[in-house]
């Protein structure tokens, strides 16, 4: 009998302990990144998840899945992937995958994030989600990038306004020798959106959205003839558009001097080709009788899905990520606008203010991405640069097409 008991409690504490040690496994979170292994944004994410665990014991899994992740994550979110945190425009973030995140109100409120936040990117959460579904990383400037150096060299002496302005410094590189203007695939949409936002603004764009009638939107029509007119005068970096970042890279090589991005552009040729351009800024130029001279706002986000069983680990490394010092290395590393406005810019004066003051941003593609058909409309907006339609109106009857 004695023996009996002593293998029932033996069995017993051998149950206990390993419930004991499963209690004690250390939190493991599992983190999709929309950059690429190696790259600047990467390191520091990297090194920073490393200085979290030590902190705190908790694993960050990073999975680098690049660009393509907005190709990926609402269907891992749908399918309920073992996935804790993952990055995205936070428009996107705040409208296409709102339904599958998590409400961080609380935690922000615990975190006192909103003294470290904008509240810009803030208001635009909750609007769109109904409550904070995102963690501003890396907030972003946009317009015309350029190699102040390529237009010393064309003579180019003031930064065009307006776009006859714009066409002519195109004109003075081309005979300088210079392509004027590089174009990715991947930022096809961007640069057609900020000619489409110059001709009628964000609520024409919104109309066209949602009833279109774009052959029937002089706007629309006299935009796409724009970018026609700019390939078919020889303006765009040869082999534009080009695999991402061929293009772009193509400024960091001296082959090419502008490129219409965000400002996170700078930091990617910079690395991409080990040089460091001479880089200048100027707003997207208008139109005539155009309808906006606003510029874009964005920002690449964190959010966590609303099934994360970590959801509190997976939010303490974003804040862990995004402020303090390693809000500030991100900013310095990277080239980037700190996600923390209390952190110093050191690469864009004025952009802090700037975005503090804003209080509604120009939206990434004018919320085209909602549409149904928003992956056919990319590779359209990619075909316009290619030269496959013989002018705006054969462009946009193909628009209307899609909402038959």
């Amino acid at each position: 009998m004695k023996k009996l008991l002593s293998m029932i409690l033996a069995v017993v504490m051998v149950l206990s302990l390993g419930a004991f040690a499963l209690a004690d496994e250390p939190v493991e979170i599992n983190f999709w990144s929309m950059w690429n292994e190696g790259e600047p944004q990467a390191e520091v994410i990297a090194a920073a998840a490393e200085a979290y665990e030590a902190e705190t014991g908790v694993h960050v899994n990073i999975e680098w899945k690049g660009r393509d992740l907005n190709t990926l994550i609402t269907a891992a979110l749908e399918a309920q992937e073992d996935l804790d945190l993952f990055e995205d425009d936070f428009n996107r973030i705040g409208q296409v995958d709102a339904p599958y995140t998590y409400d961080l109100t609380e935690m922000a409120e615990a975190a006192g994030y909103a003294d470290h936040s904008y509240p810009v990117f803030n208001d635009f959460s909750i609007k769109w989600a109904g409550y904070l579904n995102s963690i501003v990383e890396q907030p972003n400037v946009g317009g015309v990038f350029y190699d102040k150096d390529a237009f010393a060299a064309a003579g180019i002496e003031a930064e065009p306004t307006t776009w006859a302005e714009f066409l002519d410094a195109c004109a003075k590189l081309k005979e300088a020798g210079i392509d004027p203007l590089a174009q990715d695939g991947a930022y096809t949409n961007f640069s057609f959106y900020y000619q489409l936002v110059r001709h009628l603004g964000e609520e024409g764009i919104a109309e066209l959205r949602e009833n279109g009638g774009w052959a029937e939107s002089e706007g629309a029509v006299a935009a796409a003839q724009e970018i026609i007119d700019l390939v078919n005068a020889g303006y765009l970096a040869e082999g534009a558009p080009d695999e991402y970042p061929a293009s772009q890279n193509k400024i960091g090589l001296g082959l090419a001097a502008m490129v219409v991005c965000a400002d996170y552009v700078t930091a990617e040729v910079n690395a991409n080709t080990g040089t460091e351009v001479n880089w200048g800024l100027f707003n997207y130029p208008t139109v005539e009788g155009g309808a906006s001279a606003a510029a874009y706002m964005g920002a690449n986000s964190l959010a966590i899905p609303a099934y994360s069983e970590h959801a509190q680990e997976a939010f303490d490394f974003a804040i862990f990520l995004t402020t303090g010092e390693w809000g500030q290395k991100l900013a310095d590393d990277c080239h980037q606008i700190p996600a923390d406005p209390t952190n110093e810019c050191t690469s864009l004066p004025g952009a802090v203010e700037t975005l503090l003051a804003a209080d509604a941003p120009m939206t990434w593609c004018g919320e085209l991405n909602t549409h149904p058909a928003w992956q056919t409309m990319k590779d359209m907006f990619t075909e316009l640069f290619e030269g496959k339609y013989a002018d705006g109106a054969e462009f946009c009857a193909a628009m209307d097409a899609l909402y038959e």
